[in-house]
C-alpha cells in the first residue's frame, strides 16, 4: 500500500513540474496596460550612441517595438532583423524599434556594435540596461527575451520567452502581432 501511495505521489509530483513548465510567462508591462515610466538606457547604436538615452521619450505616441532581452542569439537576431526591417517599412508611420539588454556584462557593448554592423540594422536601436530591468516595468528574471509592442504608450501586445523558447514559429507570431500597432 505504501508503495502505491508513493508512486502516486511521484506521479502527482511530475503532472504538476510538467504543467509549471508549460506555464506561459508573464514578463513587462501586458496589453490594456500603460507605460508610465521612462528609463535612459546606455545606447550602443542610433543617433545617441554612447549616452544614456530614453527610447521610449524619443519615440513618444508612435507605434513601437521594445525589446528586453539578457543576450544575443542566432534567433533574437532574426527577430530583431525583421523588427528592423516593419520599422523601415513603416517608416511613414514613425514606427520604432529598440532593444535592450539588461546585462552590465563588459564585452556586451563591443559585441552588440559588432552585430548592428554585420546585421546592417537601418532603424532599430541597440542599448544596455542593469540586469533588474527599469522599475515599473516588471521584466521577470526568467525571461529570456520580452517583446513589448505599443503604440500612445498602450501596450498591444506581449510575448515573453525563457532561455531557448523563442522559435521561428514564436517570431512569425510576433510579427503578426505588428499591426495591432499600426494604423491601417
Amino acid at each position: 500500500m505504501q508503495a502505491l501511495v508513493k508512486a502516486a505521489a511521484l506521479a502527482l509530483l511530475a503532472m504538476s513540474t510538467s504543467l509549471f513548465a508549460a506555464e506561459p510567462l508573464k514578463s513587462s508591462l501586458q496589453p490594456g496596460e500603460k507605460i508610465v515610466d521612462i528609463f535612459e538606457p546606455i545606447n550602443i547604436t542610433g543617433e545617441h550612441a554612447g549616452e544614456r538615452h530614453c527610447l521610449v521619450c524619443e519615440n513618444g505616441l508612435s507605434p513601437v517595438a521594445m525589446i528586453f532581452a539578457r543576450e544575443p542569439s542566432e534567433r533574437l537576431t532574426q527577430l530583431l532583423a525583421k523588427l528592423d526591417a516593419a520599422t523601415v517599412k513603416n517608416k511613414g508611420q514613425a514606427m520604432g524599434s529598440f532593444a535592450v539588454f539588461l546585462s552590465e556584462r563588459e564585452q556586451l557593448p563591443e559585441e552588440l556594435k559588432d552585430l548592428a554592423q554585420k546585421q546592417a540594422w537601418k532603424e532599430l536601436v541597440l542599448s544596455t540596461f542593469e540586469p533588474a530591468g527599469p522599475g515599473g516595468f516588471a521584466v521577470a528574471k526568467d525571461a529570456d527575451v520580452t517583446v513589448v509592442l505599443y503604440r500612445d504608450f498602450a501596450v498591444q501586445a506581449n510575448h515573453a520567452f525563457r532561455k531557448g523558447e523563442l522559435t521561428n514559429e514564436a517570431i512569425e507570431k510576433i510579427v503578426a502581432d505588428l499591426p495591432k500597432i499600426l494604423k491601417k
